[in-house]
């Protein structure tokens, strides 16, 4: 109870809720799942992008809450609904985390936590920050092309980040209302373009260190 109490005041009492865009994520989705901090998360969204395997079936054994697209509309897509099904709930903070357990949902916390401060409104999960992606298992070409990237993207904003492609972010609610993300693709490049919105808009955007497996 106490420890309840503690995470609510740091987190302001807002509602914080997690989104997960799903494809074929039916091996990894409870171990996801089961990190999640309970005790400052209000609400799970599993979005699922027309898997081929039993993703809902699991989620919603595991009571998530889903949203079913009935054909494969892309990643960039999964995002949109993810966000806007959170905000329709009422959402204060949306963590998006990728439910393959690549990235360990314990952070959220402390990912929230920097959004509630109202010190940011975006916080990104950076594989390369501390021990680094290499350690944690990321395939050498991955990992050049990945700080290539990240370079060219640094040097084209102007900004500083040490990774652009993460796929674990937290966000406000005024930033998802303010980017125009209905005009975002609807693939991969997705993630980038909010980046670029989020920069244009001035939110400010903070990294966190993150192990990645």
């Amino acid at each position: 109870m106490r420890s309840r109490i503690s995470c609510l005041l740091m987190l302001n009492g807002k509602k914080i809720v997690v989104v997960m865009p799903a494809y074929n994520a039916a091996k990894t989705l409870r171990r996801t799942y089961a990190e999640i901090p309970r005790d400052v998360v209000d609400d799970v969204i599993l979005v699922d992008d027309a898997s081929q395997d039993s993703t809902v079936a699991v989620a919603k054994e595991l009571g998530i809450r889903c949203v079913v697209h009935p054909a494969n509309a892309g990643y960039g897509a999964n995002q949109k609904t993810c966000y806007r099904a959170a905000l329709e709930i009422g959402a204060d903070v949306i963590v998006m985390v990728h439910p393959d357990y690549q990235y360990t949902p314990k952070l959220i916390t402390a990912m929230a936590a920097m959004i509630t401060s109202g010190v940011y409104h975006s916080v990104m999960g950076s594989r390369v920050l501390g021990r680094g992606a290499l350690v944690g298992g990321m395939p050498l070409y991955k990992y050049v092309a990945n700080r290539v990237l990240t370079l060219i993207q640094n040097l084209c904003l102007p900004q500083k980040l040490t990774e652009y492609h993460t796929g674990y972010r937290a966000f406000s609610r005024e930033a998802l209302l303010k980017l125009p993300l209905e005009e975002n693709s609807n693939d991969f490049v997705f993630d980038n373009e909010m980046i670029v919105q989020l920069v244009y808009f001035g939110y400010e955007i903070a990294e966190i260190t993150c192990p990645s497996k």
